[in-house]
């Protein structure tokens, strides 16, 4: 089993700095909570990170490892950021206690 993606706190208040300056994103983008924008800007980071590690197999000049330093954290960030979302609104959609009509 994968290890569980750990949430980096500080990313919450980096990441509408760090993330237009490695994407082509607009901060209003990023101000959007729902959930179709943020799976793609997963997709953008996704592509990113794809472009990124084929200029590292090919060894192309243009590769920069702190930049692919960079789009990886941001995934990961993103990523585990949206499991725990997911997670809290599963939470406070199934009752805490059971319900006394079952009783």
């Amino acid at each position: 089993m994968p290890p569980e993606p750990t949430f980096d706190c500080d990313w919450s208040s980096r990441r509408l700095i760090e993330l237009p300056r490695l994407l082509p994103i607009w901060a209003d983008a990023l101000a959007d909570p729902s959930l179709g924008s943020r799976l793609r800007l997963l997709a953008l980071v996704r592509r990113a990170l794809r472009i990124e590690r084929a200029r590292a197999a090919a060894g192309h000049w243009a590769y920069d490892v702190a930049r692919h330093t960079q789009l990886l954290r941001a995934y990961r960030s993103e990523v585990a950021q949206l499991i725990a979302d997911r997670r809290n609104n599963d939470a406070a959609a199934t009752p805490a206690t059971p319900s006394e009509d079952r009783l």
